[in-house]
């Protein structure tokens, strides 16, 4: 019996070490830090655009931290003097008091050159315990899994998890302190004054659009609905093909990428194959017919032009996934890897109808379809990107005399008109008049149907149905069938703007 306590005795031993990790943490690093901004107030900004209060271990080295820079921030001299009258007098450092504890730290204070060496140690650190809490979370759940959390939920939710930590250094969120907002906002209007067309978004390729709706604006869930034939995965497919063309990286000053105009596109193709996809946007750039192209009815200049094209586009940061019925969970994940791994800038989604909820399988639609638009709408804010969705509209327009189409006309969900920011229409006359051309051209009524054919004829009207940053109405495109393009009309006596 002996034999075997002594043998279980270093494992045990182990076992209690093991057990008692302290999470990994430099108070020395942490102090010289504090130092440095309490010698030398400037130490603060070498430091106050990556490390925050919360990156520090020590409860009383964060505070001073949040102090110190709200004293900073004000054009105030931060010291040992200032400090202590916003700390608590009474709470004692070990044998020091407060104060004490202050002026040890300035007496003791590192060159501020290496102020920023400190920081970069304590914001790895941050990270490090960071991760290790969500690993915990990890074991712990799958130990003890609910009944309603599925392995892959798991894996879903470490996925996201993981990606802000990676992302902004925290997974936390919480509140925003005002004077933050604004100076991100100020930060976009400067941006949207450099930037070309003067845009606060990222500019759709469309200019008549981009007047009106100032670009595709970040974190906006954008849906595109109209009935078949009306040319809404032709519009989505020209939007993106635009962004991911009109791409400028700049470089950041932690050596990542960011776009200065355009920017990389991610395109979920649920209806459409890949090259069916591609094949649109080589016709819309070449000028070939689309059904030429699949037909072999071309000759060999027109070759020649497709060649240089497919040249041209595989420098075109355009991302396609072309999986079919692909859940809301699914196509959060691999967004989030697209932005991580490549970068991303704007998400198309094509079609809301052809997705599934992340859910059990459930006979109410309605309630997938509330489930879908909700976590495109958190998943742009947490990109930060503009999400195009597109959406069906129920077949009750076609029994209407005006086909245009109302918000009403949105399928399955009023939850689409709900989270979505922006609603756009895609319709055209054309399509309709087309349709009711007389069979006998002696008709009495086909001249005047030939009038009103040769009036809406290549044109297509967007209906800006709603839009949470500015007016609606409707907005007049040309539209060329033959190669599924959009454009702004050539003459301007067209392209005048209907507000409602």
């Amino acid at each position: 019996m002996n034999e075997i306590a002594r043998r279980l005795a270093p494992i045990a031993k182990d076992q209690t070490e093991a057990q008692y990790r302290e999470a990994p943490n430099n108070l020395e690093a942490e102090q010289a830090l504090l130092g440095a901004i309490l010698v030398n107030n400037d130490a603060f900004y070498r430091v106050s655009d990556f490390l925050k209060p919360v990156h520090l271990n020590e409860p009383l080295h964060r505070k001073i931290f949040e102090v110190a820079g709200d004293i900073i921030r004000m054009g105030k001299t931060a010291n040992p003097v200032t400090i202590k009258t916003f700390l608590k007098a009474d709470e004692k450092v070990g044998d020091l008091t407060v104060a004490q504890y202050l002026a040890r730290l300035a007496s003791e204070a590192v060159s501020i050159i290496n102020a920023e060496d400190y920081g970069r140690a304590i914001y790895d650190l941050a990270l490090r315990r960071s991760l290790i809490t969500i690993g915990e979370d990890m074991v712990n759940i799958a130990y003890d899994a609910p009944l309603d959390m599925p392995p892959q939920s798991q894996i879903e939710d470490a996925e996201r998890r993981l990606f802000e930590l990676a992302e902004t250094g925290r997974y936390d969120g919480g509140f925003q302190a005002f004077n933050d907002a604004v100076a991100l906002a100020i930060d976009m209007a400067g941006q949207a004054f450099e930037r070309d067309g003067h845009l606060s978004g990222i500019s759709s390729g469309i200019m008549s659009l981009d007047a009106r709706m100032g670009g595709l604006q970040r974190s906006d869930l954008i849906v595109l609905a109209g009935r078949p034939g009306m040319g809404k995965t032709s519009l989505a497919t020209n939007i993106a093909y635009n962004i991911a063309a009109a791409y400028e990286p700049e470089v950041q000053a932690d050596g990542s990428f960011k776009a200065r105009n355009g920017g990389v596109v991610g395109f979920y193709s649920l209806e459409m194959s890949s090259e069916q996809l591609a094949t649109r946007i080589i016709s819309e750039q070449t000028e070939v017919s689309s059904s030429k192209i699949r037909r072999g009815e071309i000759s060999e200049h027109d070759f020649e032009k497709l060649v240089a094209c497919s040249q041209m586009m595989q420098k075109v940061p355009l991302y396609i996934d072309q999986t079919g019925g692909i859940s809301i969970a699914q196509l959060s994940a691999r967004a989030r890897r697209l932005k991580r791994q490549r970068g991303l800038d704007c998400l198309v989604v094509d079609y809301i109808q052809l997705m599934t909820g992340s859910g059990k399988s459930s006979d109410n639609r309605v309630q997938e379809i509330t489930q879908i638009t909700t976590g495109l709408k958190a998943l742009g804010k947490e990109l930060n990107v503009p999400i195009i969705a597109l959406s069906q509209l129920s077949r009750q327009v076609e029994s209407r005399e005006d086909k245009r189409p109302q918000l009403s006309d949105l399928r399955e969900s009023g939850s689409i008109e709900q989270d979505a920011d922006v609603v756009l229409f895609v319709f055209r006359e054309e399509y309709y008049v087309k349709n009711m051309e007389p069979r006998d051209e002696f008709d009495p009524k086909y001249e005047e149907w030939k009038q009103t054919f040769e009036k809406v004829k290549g044109t297509a009207d967007v209906i800006i149905a709603k839009q949470r940053h500015g007016p609606t109405g409707t907005v007049k495109l040309a539209f060329q069938s033959e190669f599924t393009r959009f454009t702004d009309l050539a003459d301007p006596s067209f392209t005048q703007y209907e507000e409602h």
